[in-house]
């Protein structure tokens, strides 16, 4: 027998839930993208490269 699962209920969403997650995978994002370009910034700096550690730390401050 075929079931039609179109005729299931469906679960409720909770809109409160939903954007409580939302939020979440959105600061992971920022802090993983902050995390990079902490290390890029780095990076220049061992490598002595002005030009690009002041174009990092404007990326970087506009993120924040």
């Amino acid at each position: 027998m075929k079931k039609n699962l179109l005729h299931l209920p469906q679960p409720k969403v909770n809109i409160m839930d939903s954007l409580f997650a939302e939020m979440l995978l959105d600061k992971a994002l920022l802090d993983f993208q902050k995390e990079k370009l902490q290390q890029k910034i780095d990076q220049s700096l061992r490598e002595k490269n002005k030009s690009e550690f002041l174009r990092l730390t404007e990326e970087l401050i506009k993120l924040s």
